[in-house]
């Protein structure tokens, strides 16, 4: 399942991570990719250390526990703590697949993370910088992904994607990984559209009999299904 959630930051916020991001020390973004990934990878990137990258992925973190969508969506059981990347002066990431798992080092141990979902968040706005745009390889075909600045793109983590190049201005934005309670797409599709409609139903029929059976497959077929 691809899907964009909007709004995931505020214009406030965006215009803040810019500002803090303008005087952050980047380095070359290979520091975080697998041998493959590092063949097909130019950009820069700010080290997983960084105090600016632990500021503005907690407001990050902050911001998705807000967002009933991403939680739907996702059914997140760990996140991987976001990272920020920067694209300019023709830089791109050419095809590549995720590695399947990475360690969490943030809190001074190697927590394993398992990489079901990608996430980028556009820091950037479109009309910024040309080029830029996110390639997505999935069972529905290509996909091509360029957001407003504060929207989120959620993808399989099992996709092929790739990052054209920036050959205007520049593109800023945070990426990173979600361990589901649901290791399989389809699972996470089906239950994210029931979701969805138990949530309209509450809506335009709040009394409905049938919304108590519907949430109760649901909890019964996420009881089936999760790994915690």
């Amino acid at each position: 399942m691809l899907l964009q959630v909007p709004q995931v930051l505020t214009a406030d916020q965006v215009a803040h991570c810019r500002a803090r991001l303008a005087q952050a020390g980047w380095a070359d973004g290979r520091i975080t990719a697998g041998y493959q990934s590092a063949q097909a990878k130019d950009n820069t990137q700010l080290p997983e250390n960084d105090p600016v990258a632990r500021e503005l992925g907690a407001l990050v973190l902050e911001a998705l526990a807000r967002n009933s969508t991403f939680f739907s969506a996702a059914l997140p059981q760990r996140i991987y703590p976001p990272l920020f990347n920067r694209y300019s002066g023709g830089q791109s990431f050419g095809f590549h697949v995720d590695n399947a798992v990475r360690y969490d080092r943030s809190s001074g141990g190697a927590e394993p993370v398992r990489t079901d979902l990608s996430a980028t968040l556009f820091l950037s706005a479109p009309e910024d910088y040309d080029g830029g745009e996110l390639i997505i390889e999935d069972t529905y075909g290509v996909q091509q992904v360029k957001l407003r600045a504060g929207d989120m793109v959620l993808y399989p983590g099992t996709s092929l994607h790739r990052v054209t190049p920036v050959t205007r201005g520049e593109r800023i934005a945070s990426f990173f990984w979600i361990q589901s309670l649901l290791r399989e797409d389809a699972q996470r599709r089906l239950m994210f559209d029931l979701d969805v409609s138990i949530r309209r139903l509450t809506q335009d029929v709040p009394d409905h009999p049938a919304l108590v059976q519907l949430t109760g497959v649901y909890h019964n077929l996420l009881r089936r299904w999760a790994e915690t």
